[in-house]
């Protein structure tokens, strides 16, 4: 069995009758379990994300050398050495960045559960990572409704009987992440008790919910609420209860980006009740502000320059070489490029098909210009404005496309689409991975476009059920 055959035996099944019963089963399984992206439904296709086992070890094994680079380079940011101040310097952090991250989170990881965002091409030559999302990352919950909602179509069971599937959920990691943290730091105030903090009006409101609904079946009491509902009283931090009293928070599941927490309170959010509680040891902060020293854009800036390549073991540089981009700072000056000097400004703006240029510190594809899509004119002012912020330049690496199907006016349609693989970590493990879909270059949900599926493992023995069903 080839990957390849596999999917082309799923297109095969998708008879308009079968495919129509298929996308209602699942429209339906989708409003029933709340799987959307604000107003938008997450799925708009009709075949989940299929890899093998080989490629899934493939993901794993290259995310976790990478991570394990990433943390071993930025552990020097902790430091008042040359090289620390140096590794600060490429992350370009803010003054109350800094601030935040000298505090002991209580625990040692400084990314206790993250996203890589990679492509993994169909037949598993290629894997390239694009951004590490190690502060606050979605679609765990998300996926893991997702999986159920998509086992529950029609065309699935057909597949199904010839086709074995391993599912790949990941809430019970994200529970067990939490509570791990929490035991680390001493158990602070002797119970768990959650927050799930955010801005008030998300889209991702409703995989809050999610979490909180599993959080309490588990025996773990979870309120969601955001930064202005918090008040620190006592040495406890609370979080206000749908009934209206203030619940002991010992655990904030932290989905407010520091960023955007920093740009709100400003001076004040050193004295916020979250960084108040967080300073006295009264709670955890999963993930810490310490996720911010992985977080930044300009860590591939790092990872992909041997000048910072002392810490790292052979596997760990053989990994970074396979799978992480060249990326620099855009700032004048002398750097390397594939092996030679280059003054990187005239470099960059004469060779902008090979180049992107991004926020050193922003999500949702916001602020992202591709060199290789854009007039000399736009490359030329997009470079000179990022001049005057903090902007990382990354080369283009190898995008990954398959064929999915969707029903378009009563008719299966299938086209290529970009396909990101972006696995969930847990610490440097991964298990679980988000997957989505587009018709653009910029791959991103919360831009406006595309897919979300989930991923199955699929192996080519007759099947008996769904592999691991314990979503």
């Amino acid at each position: 069995m080839t990957l390849a055959q596999a999917i082309a035996d799923y297109h095969a099944l998708l008879e308009p009758a079968l495919a129509i019963d298929s996308w209602q089963r699942l429209t339906e399984e989708m409003r029933a379990r709340q799987l959307y992206f604000g107003e938008r439904p997450l799925a708009t296709v009709l075949r989940p994300r299929l890899i093998t086992a080989s490629q899934y070890d493939l993901l794993r094994r290259g995310t976790q050398q990478v991570a394990e680079a990433a943390r071993a380079i930025v552990a020097a940011a902790l430091e008042s050495s040359e090289l620390g101040q140096e590794v600060r310097d490429v992350l370009m952090l803010t003054p109350l960045e800094e601030r935040l991250i000298a505090m002991h989170p209580g625990y040692l990881e400084p990314s206790a559960h993250s996203r890589m965002d990679t492509f993994l091409t169909v037949d598993g030559t290629s894997l390239q990572f694009v951004e590490y999302n190690a502060e606050s990352p979605a679609a765990i919950a998300y996926e893991d409704l997702l999986t159920q909602a998509f086992l529950a179509m029609p065309v699935m069971t057909e597949f199904m009987k010839r086709y074995a599937l391993t599912t790949l959920p990941a809430r019970q990691y994200m529970l067990r992440t939490l509570l791990d943290c929490w035991q680390a730091a001493g158990s602070p105030g002797h119970e768990p008790r959650v927050a799930i903090v955010d801005w008030h009006g998300l889209p991702t409101a409703t995989e809050f919910e999610m979490f909180r609904r599993y959080f309490t079946e588990h025996g773990l009491p979870t309120v969601i609420c955001a930064p202005q509902d918090l008040s620190f009283r006592d040495g406890q931090l609370l979080a206000p209860t749908p009934e209206g009293s203030d619940m002991p928070v010992t655990i904030v599941f932290k989905r407010v980006l520091t960023s955007e927490f920093l740009s709100h309170y400003g001076e004040e959010a050193l004295t916020h009740p979250l960084v108040q509680a967080y300073a006295t040891g009264a709670c955890v902060i999963v993930n810490s502000f310490r996720a911010k020293l992985l977080h930044k854009k300009s860590l591939f800036a790092l990872l992909s320059d041997e000048r910072f390549h002392d810490p790292l073991t052979a596997a760990q540089r053989a990994a970074v070489a396979a799978h992480v981009p060249w990326t620099r700072v855009v700032r004048p000056g002398i750097t390397t490029y594939q092996h030679e000097l280059i003054d990187l400004l005239p470099f960059v703006r004469k060779n902008r098909e090979r180049f992107l240029l991004k926020p050193n510190d922003e999500y949702g594809g916001k602020g992202i210009t591709i060199g290789w899509e854009a007039s000399a004119d736009e490359w030329d002012a997009a470079l000179q404005a990022a001049l005057t912020s903090p902007f990382v330049v990354q080369e283009r690496v190898t995008i990954a496309y398959e064929p999915y199907p969707a029903l378009i006016d009563g008719q299966v349609v299938i086209s290529e689409r970009l396909v990101d693989s972006d696995p969930f970590l847990f610490g440097t493990e991964v298990n679980g991975c988000l997957c989505r879909l587009s018709t653009v270059t910029l791959l991103n949900v919360t831009a406006g476009g595309g897919s979300t599926v989930p991923v199955f493992i699929i192996e080519d023995s007759p099947a008996s059920g769904a592999g691991d069903d314990s979503l």
